[in-house]
């Protein structure tokens, strides 16, 4: 299954190993076991620190990366292929005593958590966010033994998705109930589990000096504004409620200039490395709640967060982007996860053979209704307004599918369920005003995005549509405040628009602090 550049790849990474690994097999006759034990025997094959066994196990085909000798150990149940397989070899690494990148204070914060914790993950390979969960969960493992943790590709193990209800993925199940679902990194985890995790970090971020410029949000536009803000030599902070923002949920991206093809996680990792280059205080794990304005010309502008905590600084931009938009429908909201997912590429393959409905018909929609249509029994794509608006090379690759049904100048009025998932949705005929229903298991929404400024009203000026309103410079229409991305009213929400707009904002920023008259001379004058 390992071609000989991935072989050779593997031997070097190989080498990092200080600690024998046991890989524990449970097989049987099947097509997916044979793959898996060619897997695991290619991988043995590479380095004598690894060796194979055959352990019989609940799940099968599975197997276990255990550190021989010791109760470290992870699991996988299926074939960490795809998104995965970098898990895979991250697992083997840690469990093999590499140590792992993250900093003392956190691998020392998972070490010392008191009690056992049984963790199980269900992903798909096409998810490009299982992999930050599976991940984490295995490093947490590898690092303290009273953690246990195994990944379950949900394709191969339908029957456990149906009993569980699992409908979305990543979903990871603590001692057998729900925990989480969604993308998680570890520090996100922690904060979890730990129940004291923020308490420690609200006092610590209440000791920080003010920042001369302090940018709310880690995404495209805030990376930016950091990196060119830092390049100044001046005092810089980023504070994000999830570093890499909605990049984080976006599967391929090929429109980013000088880059034919990339994916939004190794995006978001890349910008986050190139911020931590400088000397910038990253704050992440904590959400914005109020911006309170300088109480005078030339004082400080203060950000509230809903820790308990407070950051001062000079000046502020605002780099908070946006989140999915929802239906606002009934029902949507009950049956979340449930059968109304936002992401075909993580949700698809969980509705294999299924009905779904994709809501939304612009390029996002016509993208998502092709992608499914490989995966499920029959997609409904339903568009408000009288025609498509995506773009044409998509309507015609849409319109040669035979299993997608396009229906135009249709409202969806309501999601239908048993009251554990969806079984169908109503929309109301635009032109006729007559009411129909669909009988289906699984709807995705695609219809835009809405800018993450609820927490500005009454502090910065806000479009009708929520949008902070900026002049050419990114300034808002409070002195110091300035802004940038797709949470604001700059038209064209792209990756590439919001960086540049970030950058200018963090230059329109330092313009400003070396115009600043400083409050105490002011005073004295």
């Amino acid at each position: 299954m390992l071609d000989e550049n991935v072989k050779g790849q593997l031997k070097a990474y190989f080498e990092r190993i200080t600690q024998p690994v046991v890989l524990a097999a449970s097989l049987d006759d099947g097509p997916k076991s044979q793959e898996l034990d060619s897997l695991l025997t290619g991988i043995a094959s590479l380095t004598d620190k690894i060796t194979v066994v055959r352990r019989d196990d609940a799940r099968t085909p599975s197997f276990a990366i255990e550190r021989a000798g010791t109760d470290i150990g992870v699991r996988f149940a299926g074939l960490p292929l795809g998104h995965e397989f970098n898990s895979l070899i991250l697992a083997l690494l840690q469990v093999g005593g590499h140590p792992p990148k993250e900093s003392a204070e956190v691998i020392e914060q998972v070490k010392a958590l008191d009690g056992d914790y049984r963790f199980e993950t269900y992903f798909s390979l096409s998810c490009q966010n299982c992999p930050d969960v599976v991940q984490a969960l295995n490093l947490m493992s590898a690092l303290n033994p009273r953690i246990k943790h195994v990944a379950i590709d949900g394709a191969l193990f339908q029957d456990e998705v149906t009993a569980r209800q699992v409908m979305a993925v990543p979903s990871v199940f603590l001692n057998g109930e729900p925990f989480a679902q969604g993308r998680m990194g570890l520090e996100e985890i922690l904060a979890k589990i730990d129940t004291g995790a923020a308490a420690r970090a609200a006092e610590k971020l209440k000791g920080k000096d003010a920042f001369d410029v302090l940018v709310v949000g880690g995404g495209p536009a805030g990376s930016a504004a950091a990196i060119y803000a830092a390049r100044k030599g001046i005092r810089t902070g980023v504070v994000a409620e999830r570093f890499g923002g909605q990049v984080l949920d976006t599967m391929a991206i090929e429109n980013f200039i000088s880059v034919p093809h990339t994916e939004g996680p190794k995006l978001a990792a890349a910008l986050e490395q190139h911020v931590k280059d400088y000397e910038v205080d990253v704050m992440n794990l904590q959400r914005a709640e109020k911006l309170v304005p300088a109480p005078e010309p030339g004082g400080l502008i203060e950000v509230q967060l809903a820790g308990g905590a407070s950051l001062r600084a000079k000046t502020v931009i605002l780099s908070t982007g946006a989140r999915w938009r929802q239906m606002g429908v009934p029902g949507e909201a009950e049956y979340r996860n449930k059968g109304v997912a936002y992401c075909p590429h993580c949700d698809g393959p969980l509705f294999k053979g299924k009905r779904v409905a994709v809501i939304g018909g612009g390029n996002s929609g016509v993208e998502a209704a092709i992608d499914l249509a490989g995966i499920v029994a029959h997609v409904t794509l339903i568009e408000f307004d009288s025609a498509l608006r995506a773009d044409a090379v998509l309507q015609r690759k849409l319109n040669s599918l035979p299993n997608v049904r396009v229906i135009t100048s249709a409202q969806t009025t309501e999601v239908h369920g048993d009251g554990t998932r969806v079984t169908g949705l109503s929309y109301k005929d635009r032109t006729g005003g007559e009411l129909h229903r669909i009988d289906l298991e699984g709807i995705f929404v695609q219809i835009g995005l809405v800018p993450n400024t609820e927490w500005l009203k009454g502090s910065v000026a806000l479009s009708p549509r929520g949008e902070i309103e900026i002049d050419v410079r990114g300034q808002t229409s409070v002195p110091g405040v300035f802004a940038a991305g797709d949470a604001t009213t700059v038209p064209y929400k792209q990756i590439v628009i919001a960086m540049g707009e970030g950058s200018k904002a963090a230059l329109s920023a330092f313009d400003h602090l070396i115009r600043m008259v400083p409050v105490e001379v002011a005073e004295a004058a």
